[in-house]
């Protein structure tokens, strides 16, 4: 669970384009996630991109975006696009959306 205020807190807002819908690739996030104890959603938008918010420390939050980055995801990922800022809170576990 991500402490609210805490220093190392943070919000990663990541929107994954290319053909990242209907390939698992959601279920594949929300494992790694966890994995990484970050709380937050995937979910798909309508143009065919999925977007990830994930809380938690810093450097969890920089594994997550190296792994949706990777080699290793569902589907093909051609582009990350990022937005750190503070953790908001108020995320429980997380989830595909």
């Amino acid at each position: 669970m991500v402490r609210v205020g805490a220093e190392s807190s943070v919000r990663l807002n990541a929107w994954v384009h290319g053909h990242v819908q209907g390939v698992g690739f959601r279920w594949w996030t929300r494992c790694r996630a966890r994995e990484l104890h970050l709380v937050g959603e995937a979910r798909n938008l309508r143009d065919g991109r999925v977007a990830v918010v994930a809380e938690g420390d810093r450097r969890s939050c920089e594994r997550l975006l190296a792994l949706l980055r990777g080699d290793r995801t569902p589907g093909r990922v051609d582009e990350v696009v990022e937005q750190w800022g503070d953790a908001k809170g108020g995320l429980d576990g997380f989830v595909e959306v």
